[in-house]
């Protein structure tokens, strides 16, 4: 064997490799569309001061103060009516399911206590189970309520400090008064670690086959696409529930996050969700000709969900665009339910909607692991 350092041989190593990279379009890919899918994310979507968050209106009359307030907090640009609702029970149903982040109640003798310089109050509602969502828009509230209403009085002049004595703002942050972080942290991290382990163990279920040479034997036997695919995916069921086990454990016993909702309500989400999953790193094992491919193709599915399901970063403060990607990723809707039931104690109308976008999902990616299963039997 010839120990001297050749560069025939180093330029002949070098262009075999390259040639096997070029060979490998997953890996190639993957090099190239993770950082570009970082930089986007990070650079366009991911913002810490969500603004134009949504709100309900409870009012009873529309006089020039009660305008005031309104036009008021939509100028600071945290505030969005998108709803007047008509009592105090639709407005906490709007707040349960998520669809606003904020009540104002402004009560029906407000102007009369304007009138008579009576310490008039509005109160502003806050869903507090993120907490640094709502952090900034709660911190304006204050000053520019208040110097709303002297304008409208016509008393511009009066100084700060004479003007907060005018009126009273009172907040009411539900669900985490406290503002604990790990009230929410803690319930998202029960469908992080989920997807992160059953997407990665089911994607290398068919390709550990191919790579031990047993691939053969199992296609022999007298079994149907879907008894397979259920025979992979179903044994990781149960890799699941111990995992959702010790999750709530700790959860309740270390964090002492509260659980006020239905416990068979979340474990029936739970069991869609983990359906969803498994038949999601199915197809990917499908696609995959290696087990590196599809962990890499797991990682790039995996990115995007941490980042734009509002798991780490509020989801109402990301651009339109992000929003509509985050809804196509099934932690996005897991995370509004595990956070529901045990914050809010919402029902099964209040997530409903939630739980049928997870059940399509597993529908979607069943029909997708079939038709590439029959597709790749060689």
């Amino acid at each position: 064997m010839n120990a001297v350092f050749s560069f025939g041989r180093l330029g002949a190593l070098l262009i075999k490799e390259f040639i096997q990279m070029r060979r490998d379009r997953i890996t190639f890919a993957m090099m190239l569309g993770v950082p570009l899918v970082q930089l986007v994310l990070f650079g366009y979507a991911i913002n810490n001061d969500p603004k134009a968050l949504p709100a309900a209106l409870v009012v009873t009359s529309q006089d020039q103060y009660t305008r005031a307030m309104v036009s008021a907090l939509e100028t600071t640009g945290y505030y969005r009516f998108v709803r007047v609702a008509a009592s105090e029970a639709e407005a906490e149903s709007l707040m349960a399911r998520g669809e606003v982040s904020f009540v104002v109640t402004i009560p029906s003798d407000f102007r009369r206590r304007v009138d008579r310089g009576d310490n008039p109050r509005i109160l502003i509602e806050a869903d507090a189970t993120d907490p640094s969502a709502a952090g900034n828009a709660i911190a304006t509230l204050g000053t520019v309520a208040s110097q709303a209403l002297l304008r409208e009085q016509g008393m511009e002049a009066v100084a700060a400090e004479n003007a907060a004595g005018q009126l009273q703002v009172v907040v009411h942050r539900r669900y985490n008064p406290e503002g604990i972080s790990q009230y929410n942290i803690v319930p998202g991290l029960l469908g992080v670690i989920l997807q992160m382990t059953l997407v990665m163990m089911t994607s290398i279920a068919l390709t550990r086959e191919t790579e031990r040479g047993t691939m053969e034997n199992l296609l022999a036997m007298p079994a149907s696409p879907t008894e397979i695919m259920l025979g992979k995916v179903l044994p990781y069921l149960v890799v699941g529930g111990v995992q959702v086990a010790v999750v709530l454990a700790a959860a309740r016993l270390l964090f002492s996050v509260p659980f006020v909702g239905s416990l068979w309500l979340l474990v029936g989400a739970i069991f869609v969700f983990v359906m969803a999953l498994v038949l999601l790193g199915y197809t990917i094992s499908t696609v995959a000709r290696t087990q590196m491919q599809a962990l890499q193709l797991t990682f790039f599915f995996f990115l995007p969900s941490i980042l734009l399901s509002g798991f780490m970063f509020p989801y109402r403060g990301m651009p339109g665009w992000a929003q509509a990607l985050g809804e196509i990723l099934p932690l996005t809707h897991f995370l509004r339910v595990t956070r529901a039931v045990m914050l809010k104690g919402a029902d099964f109308a209040e997530i409903a909607a939630e739980i049928a976008a997870l059940s399509v999902f597993a529908v979607v990616f069943a029909g997708l692991a079939l038709m590439r299963f029959r597709r790749t039997l060689d």
